[in-house]
């Protein structure tokens, strides 16, 4: 698969060109953005990439689109999983709402970064030693069962890593946030604010992601042009569908199950692959091993076929629907109660009848899903009674001013 030098500036051109158009007309316009907004950028994003894969047929044939699609649907999967972690950490730091748009596009461009730089390293490292696909086999094997373990585990995944606690052990830190900014004043001394310390934990993850990621995708294919695409795409549209698919991520309980079965599927076929090109010596004398060969074509049959299966089960299940209900009330008590003093009636009504239509589900929910879902059932009573009591009382108010 031949690449012009041409194709690869264009398309590194129209990356950055993205990236800074949704930072110029995004990120730097702090809001939320609602579900329809959401929806139409990630299908725009989809599309881009769906549409770069008919680019892909048309160029260089068949073969090379199926291995972009799976690639890309394998990356795609991978970094929506990567957004539970990306949701817990933002949460544990408190992230304004308005401001997770710029925390996202600073985790994607961080994640480009270090996946560029690994895939590089693994074509280089492939087309010197064939031997690499053994090692690359035997990490995602590793992350398979990682993967598997944490899913079987009721352990929380721990927001402050490495990155966070040595910049906190090293510098001197505020616990308040300045709006967007990354540095303060606190005391008369220059002080980093949360949202630095955020930024700080999401690109440590980003490494830790990229070592899982790599390996994967070149168990689809070795083109570089068609790995590089694949990641591109499918973190180009990850912060649209992270507020787009925000409360539907509790409901996918299973994502990790599935994901641990494609890596683990994926890994097979790279040591399969590692047999069929053998030259190690100590392995059927340095003779490449006769094994059966998985195709790139059973390959997206897998992966699509494992991620169906995972996301039916989970939306269809009563614990996915009961982790989507109590999740819901407690967002939304938790955005009423974050509304600044001045917020319209309006909002705060809204908020609170889609609290109070989501709390009417509630005893619809066996009494053990409730227990086992609702980690402090104390705080969760509480968290909802204050959002409710406030309401009341606000609606109180207005009612004696109006009179």
């Amino acid at each position: 698969m031949e690449v012009s030098g041409l194709t690869w500036t264009l398309t590194t051109l129209f990356v950055v060109g993205m990236l800074l158009f949704d930072f110029l007309f995004h990120a730097r316009r702090p809001h939320t953005p609602g579900i329809r907004e959401s929806a139409l950028w990630s299908a725009l994003y989809v599309a881009i990439a769906l549409s770069f894969g008919l680019f892909v047929l048309a160029t260089w044939g068949g073969h090379a689109a199926t291995q972009f699609y799976a690639g890309y649907i394998t990356e795609l999967s991978l970094s929506v999983d990567n957004l539970f972690v990306f949701l817990i950490i933002m949460a544990s730091f408190k992230v304004p709402r308005q401001s997770q748009q710029e925390v996202l596009l600073f985790g994607i461009v961080v994640s480009l970064i270090f996946r560029s730089a690994l895939i590089f390293v693994g074509a280089g490292l492939i087309n010197a030693f064939a031997w690499v696909f053994y090692i690359f086999g035997v990490i995602l094997l590793v992350t398979a069962g990682s993967t598997l373990k944490e899913a079987l585990s009721d352990e929380e995944e721990e927001s402050e890593n490495f990155f966070v606690r040595l910049v906190r052990r090293v510098f001197h830190t505020s616990d308040t946030y300045d709006g967007n900014k990354l540095f303060t004043v606190v005391d008369g001394r220059r002080a980093l604010t949360p949202m630095l310390l955020v930024m700080v934990a999401i690109g440590g993850t980003d490494v830790l992601f990229a070592l899982d990621s790599i390996p994967a995708i070149f168990g689809l294919t070795q083109e570089v042009f068609l790995v590089f695409t694949a990641v591109v795409f499918s973190l180009m549209g990850l912060k649209q569908l992270y507020f787009l698919i925000d409360g539907l991520l509790d409901r996918l309980i299973y994502l990790s199950y599935g994901l641990a079965g494609i890596l683990g599927f994926i890994a097979v076929k790279l040591i399969l692959h590692a047999l069929h090109e053998n030259n190690l010596p100590f392995i059927n004398d340095g003779e490449p091993v006769r094994v059966v060969e998985i195709t790139t074509q059973m390959s997206l049959v897998v992966i699509v076929g494992v991620l169906a299966v995972t996301i039916a089960s989970s939306l269809l299940s009563p614990r996915g629907r009961a982790m989507a209900i109590i999740r819901a009330t407690e967002d939304l008590a938790e955005r009423y109660l974050a509304l600044p003093a001045e917020a319209p009636v309006e909002e705060r009504t809204k908020i609170n009848n889609q609290l109070a239509g989501k709390l009417g589900k509630m005893p619809q929910i066996p009494d053990h899903l409730k227990s086992e879902l609702i980690e402090n059932e104390q705080h969760y009573r509480d968290l909802v009674r204050r959002a409710h009591g406030e309401h009341e009382q606000y609606m109180a108010q207005e009612a004696r001013r109006s009179r």
